[in-house]
Protein backbone atom coordinates (compact mmCIF):
# COMPACT_ATOMS: atom_id res chain seq x y z
CA UNK A 1 0.00 0.00 0.00
CA UNK A 2 1.38 3.39 -1.02
CA UNK A 3 1.85 5.79 1.88
CA UNK A 4 0.98 9.46 1.56
CA UNK A 5 3.43 11.88 3.10
CA UNK A 6 1.88 15.17 4.21
CA UNK A 7 3.83 18.23 5.36
CA UNK A 8 3.21 17.64 9.07
CA UNK A 9 3.65 21.23 10.26
CA UNK A 10 0.87 22.45 7.95
CA UNK A 11 -1.51 19.59 8.76
CA UNK A 12 -0.88 19.67 12.50
CA UNK A 13 -1.22 23.43 12.65
CA UNK A 14 -4.45 23.25 10.72
CA UNK A 15 -5.93 20.56 13.00
CA UNK A 16 -4.98 22.53 16.09
CA UNK A 17 -6.33 25.76 14.63
CA UNK A 18 -9.58 24.09 13.59
CA UNK A 19 -10.13 22.80 17.12
CA UNK A 20 -9.61 26.29 18.50
CA UNK A 21 -12.01 27.83 16.01
CA UNK A 22 -14.71 25.24 16.71
CA UNK A 23 -14.34 25.98 20.42
CA UNK A 24 -14.75 29.68 19.72
CA UNK A 25 -17.84 29.08 17.61
CA UNK A 26 -19.47 26.85 20.21
CA UNK A 27 -18.53 28.73 23.34
CA UNK A 28 -18.71 32.40 22.37
CA UNK A 29 -21.26 34.35 24.39
CA UNK A 30 -22.50 37.95 24.14
CA UNK A 31 -19.85 40.24 25.48
CA UNK A 32 -17.03 37.74 24.99
CA UNK A 33 -13.76 39.19 23.77
CA UNK A 34 -13.47 36.80 20.82
CA UNK A 35 -16.24 37.19 18.23
CA UNK A 36 -17.42 34.11 16.34
CA UNK A 37 -15.92 33.41 12.97
CA UNK A 38 -18.14 33.30 9.91
CA UNK A 39 -18.72 29.74 8.69
CA UNK A 40 -19.24 29.21 4.96
CA UNK A 41 -20.88 26.19 3.37
CA UNK A 42 -20.82 24.17 0.12
CA UNK A 43 -17.12 24.69 -0.59
CA UNK A 44 -16.16 21.07 0.13
CA UNK A 45 -17.49 18.45 -2.26
CA UNK A 46 -19.35 15.45 -0.83
CA UNK A 47 -16.65 13.14 -2.21
CA UNK A 48 -14.17 14.93 0.07
CA UNK A 49 -16.31 15.18 3.19
CA UNK A 50 -17.39 11.54 2.87
CA UNK A 51 -13.84 10.26 2.35
CA UNK A 52 -14.64 8.89 -1.11
CA UNK A 53 -11.86 10.99 -2.65
CA UNK A 54 -8.50 9.86 -1.32
CA UNK A 55 -6.01 12.59 -0.32
CA UNK A 56 -2.68 12.33 -2.15
CA UNK A 57 -0.86 15.46 -0.98
CA UNK A 58 -1.19 19.20 -0.49
CA UNK A 59 -0.74 22.19 -2.77
CA UNK A 60 2.64 23.95 -2.51
CA UNK A 61 2.33 26.85 -0.09
CA UNK A 62 3.81 29.26 -2.66
CA UNK A 63 1.40 28.31 -5.48
CA UNK A 64 -0.90 31.19 -6.42
CA UNK A 65 -4.63 30.86 -7.05
CA UNK A 66 -7.29 33.23 -8.37
CA UNK A 67 -10.42 33.50 -6.21
CA UNK A 68 -13.64 35.47 -6.49
CA UNK A 69 -15.15 36.50 -3.15
CA UNK A 70 -18.87 36.86 -3.85
CA UNK A 71 -21.39 38.88 -1.85
CA UNK A 72 -25.17 38.30 -1.74
CA UNK A 73 -27.83 40.63 -3.08
CA UNK A 74 -29.76 42.67 -0.51
CA UNK A 75 -33.17 41.59 -1.85
CA UNK A 76 -34.61 39.82 -4.90
CA UNK A 77 -38.36 40.48 -4.87
CA UNK A 78 -38.01 42.84 -7.85
CA UNK A 79 -37.95 39.99 -10.39
CA UNK A 80 -41.65 39.15 -10.10
CA UNK A 81 -42.59 42.81 -10.49
CA UNK A 82 -40.52 43.18 -13.65
CA UNK A 83 -42.35 40.28 -15.26
CA UNK A 84 -45.90 41.01 -14.11
CA UNK A 85 -47.80 42.45 -17.12
CA UNK A 86 -50.38 43.98 -14.80
CA UNK A 87 -47.83 45.93 -12.73
CA UNK A 88 -46.25 49.36 -13.16
CA UNK A 89 -42.73 47.88 -13.19
CA UNK A 90 -43.39 45.51 -16.10
CA UNK A 91 -40.36 45.44 -18.43
CA UNK A 92 -38.84 48.45 -16.69
CA UNK A 93 -35.39 46.94 -16.96
CA UNK A 94 -32.58 48.37 -14.88
CA UNK A 95 -29.15 49.69 -15.77
CA UNK A 96 -26.13 48.28 -13.97
CA UNK A 97 -25.95 51.40 -11.80
CA UNK A 98 -29.66 51.20 -10.93
CA UNK A 99 -29.43 47.52 -10.09
CA UNK A 100 -26.36 48.03 -7.92
CA UNK A 101 -27.87 50.97 -6.04
CA UNK A 102 -31.15 49.18 -5.33
CA UNK A 103 -30.10 45.55 -4.83
CA UNK A 104 -26.33 45.16 -4.83
CA UNK A 105 -24.16 44.93 -1.70
CA UNK A 106 -23.72 48.20 0.13
CA UNK A 107 -20.59 50.26 -0.41
CA UNK A 108 -19.65 49.72 3.23
CA UNK A 109 -19.96 45.94 3.07
CA UNK A 110 -18.08 45.79 -0.19
CA UNK A 111 -15.23 47.90 1.16
CA UNK A 112 -15.07 45.68 4.24
CA UNK A 113 -14.48 42.65 2.00
CA UNK A 114 -11.80 44.50 0.02
CA UNK A 115 -10.11 45.51 3.29
CA UNK A 116 -10.29 41.91 4.56
CA UNK A 117 -8.64 40.62 1.38
CA UNK A 118 -5.82 43.15 1.57
CA UNK A 119 -5.28 42.60 5.29
CA UNK A 120 -4.76 38.90 4.58
CA UNK A 121 -2.12 39.58 1.93
CA UNK A 122 -4.28 39.01 -1.17
CA UNK A 123 -3.81 41.10 -4.28
CA UNK A 124 -7.16 42.59 -5.30
CA UNK A 125 -7.24 42.19 -9.09
CA UNK A 126 -10.70 43.47 -9.99
CA UNK A 127 -13.61 45.27 -8.33
CA UNK A 128 -16.61 45.17 -10.71
CA UNK A 129 -19.15 47.97 -10.87
CA UNK A 130 -22.00 45.87 -9.46
CA UNK A 131 -20.06 45.13 -6.26
CA UNK A 132 -20.97 41.43 -6.39
CA UNK A 133 -17.38 40.19 -6.60
CA UNK A 134 -13.96 40.95 -5.23
CA UNK A 135 -11.47 39.18 -7.48
CA UNK A 136 -8.24 38.35 -5.66
CA UNK A 137 -5.01 36.46 -6.18
CA UNK A 138 -3.03 34.90 -3.37
CA UNK A 139 -0.69 32.14 -2.35
CA UNK A 140 -1.90 28.87 -0.91
CA UNK A 141 -0.33 29.88 2.41
CA UNK A 142 -2.38 33.10 2.45
CA UNK A 143 -5.56 31.21 1.56
CA UNK A 144 -5.00 28.64 4.30
CA UNK A 145 -4.36 31.32 6.92
CA UNK A 146 -7.30 33.54 5.92
CA UNK A 147 -9.83 30.70 5.71
CA UNK A 148 -8.35 28.22 8.21
CA UNK A 149 -8.13 25.30 5.80
CA UNK A 150 -5.48 23.04 4.30
CA UNK A 151 -5.52 23.07 0.49
CA UNK A 152 -5.34 19.34 -0.14
CA UNK A 153 -4.91 17.36 -3.36
CA UNK A 154 -7.30 14.43 -3.89
CA UNK A 155 -7.65 11.63 -6.40
CA UNK A 156 -10.79 12.25 -8.44
CA UNK A 157 -13.11 9.29 -7.72
CA UNK A 158 -14.78 9.38 -11.16
CA UNK A 159 -12.01 10.55 -13.50
CA UNK A 160 -8.32 9.80 -13.90
CA UNK A 161 -6.88 13.02 -12.52
CA UNK A 162 -6.37 14.83 -9.23
CA UNK A 163 -8.09 17.95 -7.95
CA UNK A 164 -7.48 20.35 -5.10
CA UNK A 165 -9.92 21.39 -2.41
CA UNK A 166 -9.97 22.78 1.10
CA UNK A 167 -10.08 19.96 3.62
CA UNK A 168 -12.94 21.63 5.51
CA UNK A 169 -15.42 24.45 5.10
CA UNK A 170 -13.85 27.93 5.28
CA UNK A 171 -13.91 29.98 8.49
CA UNK A 172 -13.07 33.66 8.36
CA UNK A 173 -12.87 36.65 10.63
CA UNK A 174 -15.35 38.83 8.74
CA UNK A 175 -18.74 40.02 9.93
CA UNK A 176 -19.99 40.96 6.45
CA UNK A 177 -22.00 38.00 5.08
CA UNK A 178 -20.56 36.31 1.98
CA UNK A 179 -22.33 34.33 -0.74
CA UNK A 180 -19.33 32.14 -1.49
CA UNK A 181 -15.62 32.06 -2.31
CA UNK A 182 -15.29 30.88 -5.89
CA UNK A 183 -12.20 28.96 -6.95
CA UNK A 184 -11.27 27.09 -3.79
CA UNK A 185 -11.51 23.77 -5.62
CA UNK A 186 -11.15 22.53 -9.19
CA UNK A 187 -13.22 19.37 -8.84
CA UNK A 188 -15.21 20.18 -11.99
CA UNK A 189 -13.78 21.46 -15.28
CA UNK A 190 -16.23 22.98 -17.80
CA UNK A 191 -16.94 20.72 -20.77
CA UNK A 192 -18.47 21.65 -24.14
CA UNK A 193 -21.81 20.12 -25.03
CA UNK A 194 -20.72 19.51 -28.64
CA UNK A 195 -21.35 15.87 -29.47
CA UNK A 196 -19.55 13.85 -32.15
CA UNK A 197 -20.61 10.58 -33.72
CA UNK A 198 -18.76 7.61 -32.21
CA UNK A 199 -16.02 6.13 -34.44
CA UNK A 200 -17.53 3.83 -37.04
CA UNK A 201 -21.09 5.07 -36.54
CA UNK A 202 -23.22 5.56 -39.64
CA UNK A 203 -23.37 9.14 -40.91
CA UNK A 204 -26.82 10.72 -41.20
CA UNK A 205 -28.11 9.89 -44.70
CA UNK A 206 -31.39 11.82 -44.75
CA UNK A 207 -30.21 15.35 -43.95
CA UNK A 208 -32.00 18.11 -45.86
CA UNK A 209 -29.60 21.03 -45.44
CA UNK A 210 -27.91 23.07 -48.16
CA UNK A 211 -24.36 21.98 -47.31
CA UNK A 212 -22.31 19.05 -48.61
CA UNK A 213 -24.04 15.70 -48.02
CA UNK A 214 -27.15 17.61 -47.00
CA UNK A 215 -25.58 18.94 -43.82
CA UNK A 216 -27.20 21.98 -42.23
CA UNK A 217 -25.49 25.32 -42.63
CA UNK A 218 -26.16 28.05 -40.04
CA UNK A 219 -28.21 29.93 -42.65
CA UNK A 220 -30.49 26.89 -43.02
CA UNK A 221 -31.68 27.43 -39.44
CA UNK A 222 -32.78 30.95 -40.28
CA UNK A 223 -34.68 29.70 -43.33
CA UNK A 224 -36.38 26.95 -41.33
CA UNK A 225 -37.26 28.80 -38.14
CA UNK A 226 -37.80 32.33 -39.43
CA UNK A 227 -38.08 32.37 -43.21
CA UNK A 228 -37.42 35.25 -45.57
CA UNK A 229 -38.61 38.15 -43.42
CA UNK A 230 -36.80 41.43 -42.95
CA UNK A 231 -35.62 40.96 -39.35
CA UNK A 232 -31.85 40.44 -39.11
CA UNK A 233 -31.05 41.32 -35.49
CA UNK A 234 -30.18 44.92 -36.32
CA UNK A 235 -29.21 46.84 -33.20
CA UNK A 236 -28.88 43.66 -31.12
CA UNK A 237 -25.84 41.94 -29.61
CA UNK A 238 -25.35 38.29 -28.69
CA UNK A 239 -22.86 37.24 -26.00
CA UNK A 240 -21.10 33.84 -25.87
CA UNK A 241 -19.51 32.13 -22.86
CA UNK A 242 -16.40 30.22 -23.95
CA UNK A 243 -13.47 28.46 -22.31
CA UNK A 244 -10.57 28.91 -24.73
CA UNK A 245 -10.32 30.90 -27.94
CA UNK A 246 -11.01 30.16 -31.60
CA UNK A 247 -9.79 30.81 -35.15
CA UNK A 248 -11.91 33.14 -37.28
CA UNK A 249 -11.36 30.83 -40.27
CA UNK A 250 -13.35 28.14 -38.45
CA UNK A 251 -16.27 30.53 -38.05
CA UNK A 252 -16.24 31.49 -41.72
CA UNK A 253 -15.17 28.13 -43.14
CA UNK A 254 -15.79 27.86 -46.91
CA UNK A 255 -18.31 25.07 -46.47
CA UNK A 256 -19.90 26.64 -43.41
CA UNK A 257 -21.96 29.07 -45.41
CA UNK A 258 -21.33 31.95 -43.01
CA UNK A 259 -20.96 35.21 -44.90
CA UNK A 260 -21.42 38.29 -42.76
CA UNK A 261 -20.17 41.68 -41.68
CA UNK A 262 -21.02 41.29 -37.99
CA UNK A 263 -18.23 42.62 -35.72
CA UNK A 264 -16.90 39.96 -33.36
CA UNK A 265 -15.49 41.38 -30.12
CA UNK A 266 -13.35 39.16 -27.91
CA UNK A 267 -13.66 39.92 -24.20
CA UNK A 268 -10.77 38.19 -22.41
CA UNK A 269 -11.38 37.18 -18.79
CA UNK A 270 -8.92 35.83 -16.21
CA UNK A 271 -6.08 35.67 -18.73
CA UNK A 272 -8.08 34.03 -21.51
CA UNK A 273 -6.65 34.01 -25.03
CA UNK A 274 -8.42 34.79 -28.31
CA UNK A 275 -6.36 32.18 -30.17
CA UNK A 276 -7.18 28.48 -30.32
CA UNK A 277 -5.12 25.66 -28.85
CA UNK A 278 -6.15 23.43 -31.77
CA UNK A 279 -9.67 22.45 -30.72
CA UNK A 280 -12.14 25.29 -31.26
CA UNK A 281 -15.16 23.45 -32.63
CA UNK A 282 -17.52 24.52 -29.85
CA UNK A 283 -16.43 28.13 -29.89
CA UNK A 284 -16.58 28.45 -33.69
CA UNK A 285 -19.99 26.83 -34.06
CA UNK A 286 -21.49 28.98 -31.30
CA UNK A 287 -20.53 32.17 -33.11
CA UNK A 288 -21.50 30.85 -36.56
CA UNK A 289 -24.94 29.62 -35.45
CA UNK A 290 -25.93 32.93 -33.85
CA UNK A 291 -24.83 34.90 -36.92
CA UNK A 292 -26.53 32.47 -39.27
CA UNK A 293 -29.82 33.12 -37.50
CA UNK A 294 -29.33 36.89 -37.17
CA UNK A 295 -26.91 38.09 -39.89
CA UNK A 296 -27.48 41.79 -39.11
CA UNK A 297 -26.36 41.74 -35.46
CA UNK A 298 -24.56 44.82 -34.21
CA UNK A 299 -22.01 42.52 -32.56
CA UNK A 300 -21.18 39.11 -31.21
CA UNK A 301 -19.27 39.42 -27.95
CA UNK A 302 -17.18 36.33 -27.16
CA UNK A 303 -16.28 36.13 -23.46
CA UNK A 304 -13.23 33.89 -23.17
CA UNK A 305 -11.67 32.39 -20.03
CA UNK A 306 -8.75 29.93 -20.13
CA UNK A 307 -9.56 26.36 -21.07
CA UNK A 308 -8.01 25.24 -17.79
CA UNK A 309 -10.43 27.33 -15.71
CA UNK A 310 -11.78 25.67 -12.61
CA UNK A 311 -15.43 26.15 -11.95
CA UNK A 312 -16.03 29.01 -9.60
CA UNK A 313 -13.68 31.59 -11.09
CA UNK A 314 -13.90 31.31 -14.88
CA UNK A 315 -17.68 31.00 -15.02
CA UNK A 316 -18.46 33.57 -12.36
CA UNK A 317 -16.10 36.14 -13.84
CA UNK A 318 -17.51 35.65 -17.36
CA UNK A 319 -21.12 35.83 -16.21
CA UNK A 320 -20.42 38.89 -14.08
CA UNK A 321 -18.63 40.61 -16.95
CA UNK A 322 -21.64 39.93 -19.19
CA UNK A 323 -23.84 41.54 -16.53
CA UNK A 324 -21.69 44.61 -15.91
CA UNK A 325 -21.18 45.18 -19.64
CA UNK A 326 -24.98 44.87 -20.12
CA UNK A 327 -24.53 45.11 -23.90
CA UNK A 328 -25.76 41.70 -25.06
CA UNK A 329 -29.39 41.09 -24.14
CA UNK A 330 -29.18 37.58 -25.57
CA UNK A 331 -26.52 35.29 -24.08
CA UNK A 332 -25.52 31.71 -24.86
CA UNK A 333 -23.70 28.95 -22.95
CA UNK A 334 -22.97 25.57 -24.54
CA UNK A 335 -20.83 24.30 -21.67
CA UNK A 336 -21.73 22.33 -18.56
CA UNK A 337 -20.20 21.57 -15.19
CA UNK A 338 -21.01 20.35 -11.69
CA UNK A 339 -21.21 23.34 -9.33
CA UNK A 340 -20.22 23.51 -5.69
CA UNK A 341 -23.83 24.45 -5.03
CA UNK A 342 -26.71 24.84 -7.54
CA UNK A 343 -27.31 28.42 -6.37
CA UNK A 344 -23.68 29.44 -7.00
CA UNK A 345 -24.34 32.00 -9.74
CA UNK A 346 -27.88 33.06 -8.77
CA UNK A 347 -27.06 36.68 -7.84
CA UNK A 348 -25.58 37.26 -11.30
CA UNK A 349 -28.41 35.40 -13.05
CA UNK A 350 -30.89 37.55 -11.13
CA UNK A 351 -29.06 40.64 -12.36
CA UNK A 352 -29.43 39.31 -15.92
CA UNK A 353 -33.18 39.10 -15.39
CA UNK A 354 -33.39 42.57 -13.85
CA UNK A 355 -31.49 44.05 -16.80
CA UNK A 356 -33.55 42.22 -19.42
CA UNK A 357 -30.83 39.74 -20.37
CA UNK A 358 -31.62 36.13 -21.30
CA UNK A 359 -29.10 33.31 -20.91
CA UNK A 360 -29.72 30.27 -23.13
CA UNK A 361 -27.97 27.13 -21.85
CA UNK A 362 -27.58 23.79 -23.64
CA UNK A 363 -29.37 21.11 -21.60
CA UNK A 364 -26.94 18.35 -22.61
CA UNK A 365 -26.83 15.28 -24.82
CA UNK A 366 -27.03 12.22 -22.58
CA UNK A 367 -30.74 11.49 -22.62
CA UNK A 368 -32.75 11.40 -19.40
CA UNK A 369 -31.18 13.11 -16.41
CA UNK A 370 -29.63 10.62 -13.99
CA UNK A 371 -30.19 12.43 -10.71
CA UNK A 372 -26.46 12.91 -10.21
CA UNK A 373 -25.10 16.05 -11.80
CA UNK A 374 -21.63 15.29 -10.47
CA UNK A 375 -21.36 13.07 -13.53
CA UNK A 376 -23.70 14.52 -16.16
CA UNK A 377 -22.79 18.17 -15.53
CA UNK A 378 -26.32 19.48 -16.11
CA UNK A 379 -25.55 22.88 -14.58
CA UNK A 380 -26.18 25.73 -15.34
CA UNK A 381 -29.08 24.54 -17.50
CA UNK A 382 -31.04 23.57 -14.39
CA UNK A 383 -31.07 27.04 -12.88
CA UNK A 384 -34.43 28.80 -12.57
CA UNK A 385 -32.83 31.93 -13.99
CA UNK A 386 -31.78 30.58 -17.40
CA UNK A 387 -33.56 29.24 -20.48
CA UNK A 388 -32.64 25.56 -20.86
CA UNK A 389 -32.37 24.54 -24.52
CA UNK A 390 -32.96 20.96 -25.64
CA UNK A 391 -32.50 19.27 -29.02
CA UNK A 392 -34.76 18.19 -31.88
CA UNK A 393 -34.47 16.38 -35.19
CA UNK A 394 -35.46 18.86 -37.90
CA UNK A 395 -36.52 18.16 -41.48
CA UNK A 396 -36.68 21.00 -43.99
CA UNK A 397 -38.28 21.09 -47.42
CA UNK A 398 -35.00 20.82 -49.29
CA UNK A 399 -31.64 22.56 -48.94
CA UNK A 400 -32.14 26.06 -47.54
CA UNK A 401 -35.89 25.40 -47.52
CA UNK A 402 -38.62 26.06 -44.96
CA UNK A 403 -39.52 23.99 -41.93
CA UNK A 404 -41.34 20.77 -42.78
CA UNK A 405 -41.39 18.63 -39.64
CA UNK A 406 -39.65 18.18 -36.31
CA UNK A 407 -39.47 15.58 -33.56
CA UNK A 408 -37.66 15.29 -30.25
CA UNK A 409 -34.03 14.20 -30.57
CA UNK A 410 -33.39 10.99 -28.68
CA UNK A 411 -30.05 12.13 -27.20
CA UNK A 412 -31.32 15.46 -25.87
CA UNK A 413 -30.97 15.65 -22.09
CA UNK A 414 -33.94 16.57 -19.98
CA UNK A 415 -36.28 15.64 -17.20
CA UNK A 416 -36.79 16.77 -13.60
CA UNK A 417 -33.81 18.82 -12.44
CA UNK A 418 -31.12 16.71 -10.79
CA UNK A 419 -30.75 19.35 -8.10
CA UNK A 420 -34.43 19.18 -7.16
CA UNK A 421 -35.33 22.82 -7.80
CA UNK A 422 -39.02 23.46 -7.07
CA UNK A 423 -41.20 23.69 -10.16
CA UNK A 424 -41.29 27.32 -11.41
CA UNK A 425 -44.54 29.17 -11.95
CA UNK A 426 -44.39 29.00 -15.75
CA UNK A 427 -44.40 25.18 -15.69
CA UNK A 428 -47.33 24.78 -13.30
CA UNK A 429 -50.26 23.41 -15.27
CA UNK A 430 -48.09 22.60 -18.28
CA UNK A 431 -46.28 19.74 -16.56
CA UNK A 432 -48.70 16.84 -16.20
CA UNK A 433 -49.07 13.09 -16.57
CA UNK A 434 -49.64 13.29 -20.33
CA UNK A 435 -46.11 14.58 -20.93
CA UNK A 436 -44.60 12.62 -18.00
CA UNK A 437 -43.16 15.79 -16.51
CA UNK A 438 -42.74 16.36 -12.80
CA UNK A 439 -45.40 18.52 -11.18
CA UNK A 440 -43.18 19.39 -8.21
CA UNK A 441 -39.62 19.76 -9.63
CA UNK A 442 -38.35 22.07 -12.37
CA UNK A 443 -38.53 20.27 -15.71
CA UNK A 444 -35.99 20.69 -18.50
CA UNK A 445 -35.67 21.84 -21.21
CA UNK A 446 -37.72 25.02 -21.66
CA UNK A 447 -37.30 25.27 -25.45
CA UNK A 448 -35.53 23.25 -28.15
CA UNK A 449 -34.06 23.43 -31.65
CA UNK A 450 -32.33 21.21 -34.23
CA UNK A 451 -29.45 19.22 -32.69
CA UNK A 452 -29.16 15.91 -34.53
CA UNK A 453 -25.98 14.65 -36.23
CA UNK A 454 -26.70 16.52 -39.46
CA UNK A 455 -24.69 19.71 -39.03
CA UNK A 456 -21.50 21.25 -40.37
CA UNK A 457 -18.58 21.71 -38.01
CA UNK A 458 -15.40 23.59 -38.89
CA UNK A 459 -12.65 22.88 -36.38
CA UNK A 460 -8.91 23.39 -36.51
CA UNK A 461 -8.95 24.36 -40.19
CA UNK A 462 -11.14 21.58 -41.59
CA UNK A 463 -14.87 20.89 -41.82
CA UNK A 464 -16.94 17.74 -41.31
CA UNK A 465 -20.52 17.04 -42.37
CA UNK A 466 -23.29 15.13 -40.59
CA UNK A 467 -20.89 13.99 -37.87
CA UNK A 468 -21.66 16.47 -35.09
CA UNK A 469 -24.70 17.61 -33.19
CA UNK A 470 -25.79 18.38 -29.68
CA UNK A 471 -27.75 20.94 -27.75
CA UNK A 472 -24.63 23.10 -28.08
CA UNK A 473 -25.94 23.89 -31.57
CA UNK A 474 -29.43 24.64 -30.28
CA UNK A 475 -28.47 27.20 -27.58
CA UNK A 476 -26.75 29.75 -29.88
CA UNK A 477 -29.53 29.28 -32.44
CA UNK A 478 -32.03 30.39 -29.83
CA UNK A 479 -29.79 33.29 -28.82
CA UNK A 480 -29.78 34.47 -32.42
CA UNK A 481 -33.52 33.93 -32.73
CA UNK A 482 -34.18 36.09 -29.66
CA UNK A 483 -32.17 38.88 -31.29
CA UNK A 484 -34.74 38.88 -34.10
CA UNK A 485 -37.60 39.00 -31.60
CA UNK A 486 -35.93 41.79 -29.62
CA UNK A 487 -35.46 43.83 -32.79
CA UNK A 488 -39.16 43.51 -33.55
CA UNK A 489 -40.26 44.25 -29.98
CA UNK A 490 -38.18 47.41 -29.87
CA UNK A 491 -39.85 48.57 -33.08
CA UNK A 492 -43.33 47.75 -31.78
CA UNK A 493 -43.04 48.50 -28.06
CA UNK A 494 -39.76 50.34 -27.50
CA UNK A 495 -38.12 47.64 -25.37
CA UNK A 496 -36.59 44.19 -25.59
CA UNK A 497 -38.63 41.22 -24.43
CA UNK A 498 -36.75 40.65 -21.21
CA UNK A 499 -36.43 37.43 -19.25
CA UNK A 500 -38.43 34.78 -21.12
CA UNK A 501 -39.05 32.15 -18.44
CA UNK A 502 -41.01 34.35 -16.06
Amino acid sequence: MRKIAFPLPRVAASICAAACFITILLCSTPGAAQKPLQVLHHHVRPVVSSGQAAPVGVLPSTQRLNLAIMLPLRKTSFLERLNDPSGADYQQFLSVAEFTKAYGPSKENYQAVVDFAKANGFTVTHTPANRLLVDVNGTVAQIEKAFHVVMTVYQHPMENWTFYSPDREPLLDLSVPLWRIAGLNNFSIPKPKLKRLPPGAAVHSNATGSGPQGAYRPSDMRAAYYGSGSLTGTGQSVGMLEFDGYEVADVTGDEGGVTYSVPITNVLVDGGSAGSDGDDGEQALDIAQAIGMAPGLSSVRVYIAPGTSSIGVGDVDIFNKMATDNISKSLSCSWGWAPDDPSDDDPIFQEFAAQGQNLFVASGDAGKYTGNNNTDESYPAESDYVVAVGGTDLTTNGGGGPWESETAWVDSSGGPADNGFAIPSWQVGVANSSNEASRTIRDLPDVAAEANFDNILCDDGSCTYNETGGTSYAAPRWAGYLALANQQNITNHGTTLGFLTR
